[in-house]
């Protein structure tokens, strides 16, 4: 374990960033790092981030060579590995992603629905161009790519870069599962061994174990049936929206008690509910733009004007540690067990060898090996196989520049009432996407009768 690592972290300028870097500094004994970069497409906002990391590497580690920089050949020369959670657009056009569908009485979320496809159309190019630059100056490094939303990303590298070291990976299980942990008493959430299966914030657990084999489904579906994802002890959150969805796991749990549904679920199973509660003059993208963004950036500023992070209230991103985990497994062949989104490809018995599933895999130096689920209800086949061909017909429509195939992947969201409904939505999110989508070409249609 003697080799230092080189990384890049392409989205440098995300507020996550230095969170990040504190999660990778206090993790320095189990993955030696000797250079972090920091990459973006905006030097603006990355410089706002970048000065309090280079502060953040002095305090901690002043041994690692530290760069951030707009250039992608200095960014990606010379590395490891690429941590990549970029956000094409950034948080105003999340912002119309959840606002648009809104006006039309339908979800407006970040990666569920019409919000989520619009996203995903935006960022398409974005990671293609990161695997480019990645297999341009190291040819050898892996991509760890956590850019949303992952579904459609992870089916946009299946398709069009088959042969890359990319794994496509997503906390939101993690945070999910650290709550479990919580709610049993259980000091880490690497205590439990879990077995699920779905697609990207899509999926149910459904074996939850200890490491001497017992089974800790009970107590959890207990209390999950009482309180949703909510320990007991836990003080409510600042921001409103995720208590309610923690809470709301209750009832998406109903729908199949066998097993413990992901969160995002809710989109799905209850789409009224969520536009009900759902403010349109101010969504999560108004409450991250003033709150978490505002935040980080003002410690970040204040760390570089003090040239110290002693007063800082910066935390260690806690969830990220997953992407040290998934570093470590694939530098030192480690065999972690971990969620990955990867190709079917029999996984799932009774499902689309070519969709790309969110499945248990043990992490080695030649990436994962998935274990095998077995054949899945029809329940859960059935709600898959309507989504798996929204994303398939996005990455279609994208390859395509195809007008009626992101409006056909509209209709097929289960978030969206109609055909109609559908075609409106889409119509505004052209527009509003001018500048980030490939043109669209609209097949002749006929006149209505």
């Amino acid at each position: 374990m003697n080799k230092s690592y080189s990384i890049v972290i392409a989205g440098g300028g995300s507020t996550f960033t230095p969170g990040i870097v504190l999660m990778l500094l206090d993790n320095l004994d189990d993955f030696p790092i000797s250079r972090l970069k920091l990459y973006d497409n905006d030097e603006e906002r990355q410089n706002k981030i970048a000065g309090a990391c280079e502060v953040l590497i002095k305090e901690r580690a002043p041994y690692i060579e530290f760069l951030a920089t707009t250039d992608p050949k200095e960014a990606f020369s010379e590395v490891d590995f690429v941590m990549a959670h970029i956000r094409v657009g950034k948080y105003a056009m999340r912002e119309l992603d959840e606002k648009i569908p809104l006006k039309y009485g339908v979800v407006g979320q970040e990666t569920c629905g019409p919000g989520g496809i619009a996203y995903g159309m935006r960022s398409i190019g974005g990671v293609l161009e990161l695997i480019d630059f990645m297999e341009t100056y190291s040819p050898d490094a892996w991509m760890l790519n956590y850019s949303n939303p992952a579904a459609i990303v992870a089916e946009a590298t299946r398709r069009l870069r088959p042969t890359s070291k990319v794994l496509n990976i997503c906390d939101m299980p993690i945070g999910i599962e650290d709550r479990m942990a919580q709610i049993l008493g259980l000091s880490s959430r690497k205590e439990m061994i879990v077995r699920y299966y779905g697609l990207n914030h899509f999926g149910w657990w459904t074996s939850i174990c200890d490491k001497a084999g017992n089974d800790l489904m009970p107590a959890i579906k207990e209390h999950v049936g009482k309180f949703g994802y909510i320990p007991k002890n836990e003080q409510e959150q600042a921001e409103a929206s995720w208590n309610d969805t923690f809470k709301k796991a209750r009832e998406v749990y109903q729908l199949d008690p066998d097993t413990l549904p992901n969160t995002y679920l809710q989109y799905y199973f209850y789409p009224d509910d969520m536009v009900k509660k759902s403010n349109p003059d101010f969504t999560r993208a108004n409450e991250v733009m003033e709150g978490r963004e505002k935040f980080i950036f003002g410690e970040c500023e204040k760390i570089v004007r003090a040239q110290s992070s002693a007063d800082s209230q910066i935390k260690i991103d806690d969830h990220a540690s997953y992407i040290v985990d998934l570093a470590r497994a694939l530098a030192y062949n480690t065999g972690e067990r971990m969620l990955l989104i990867v190709e079917n490809n029999g996984t799932i018995e009774n499902f689309d060898p070519t969709a790309m599933v969110e499945v248990p895999c043990i992490v080695g130096k030649n990436g994962p090996e998935p274990i095998t689920v077995g054949r899945i209800p029809q329940f859960q086949k059935g709600l898959m196989e309507q989504q798996v061909s929204v994303e398939k017909l996005v990455v279609e429509a994208w390859i395509e520049k195809s007008y009626q195939k992101l409006w056909q992947a509209l209709t097929l969201s289960q978030t969206v009432p109609n055909a109609r409904t559908a075609k409106l939505i889409l119509d505004d999110l052209v527009e509003a996407n001018k500048d980030y989508w490939p043109p669209l070409a609209e097949k002749n249609l006929q006149p209505s009768l």
